[in-house]
């Protein structure tokens, strides 16, 4: 029979807190540990699992994403295609978040140069941020500031 490591062994080796690890388990992405003595005993692979676990959350994907990796495939379907499928579907979120990212930062750049004292006097408005950085310029010519 294979050695098995307690909670406290897992936790220790991949760095996680065992709350974490048993919350792990009852999200449904860790495996429940057979049980020595009435404690958990998990078999040596789980700390590959759960150092897979915190890469991916590092990477920014959800506990869902997660569950999906190890679950949401047919077992035939090899890891290497899973983390494609998730990790191309992550990235167009982050394409997504980088252009909302540029929009908040050109309205930022906007309001900073704001000079108004009321607000009836300012023209600032959502047609401003969407527009090119050269006619942002020019648009704020006709701001009050």
């Amino acid at each position: 029979m294979a050695a098995t490591l307690s909670i406290g062994e897992v936790a220790r080796r991949t760095g996680t807190r065992p709350s974490a690890l048993r919350y792990y388990e009852e999200a449904g992405i860790l495996p429940i540990p057979a049980r020595g003595g009435g404690k958990r005993r998990y078999e040596a692979d789980v700390v590959r699992r759960v150092d897979l676990l915190r890469f991916a959350l590092q990477a920014g994907f959800s506990l869902g994403d997660i569950n999906a990796l190890f679950y949401g495939f047919g077992s035939e379907t090899p890891l290497s295609a899973r983390w494609r499928s998730l990790a191309r579907k992550k990235m167009t979120e982050l394409d997504e978040i980088a252009e909302r990212i540029q929009r908040m930062r050109g309205a930022l750049e906007l309001s900073l140069e704001c000079g108004c004292v009321r607000v009836e006097e300012c023209s600032l408005s959502p047609a401003d941020i969407s527009r090119t950085a050269r006619r942002r310029s020019q648009s704020r010519s006709s701001c009050a500031c």
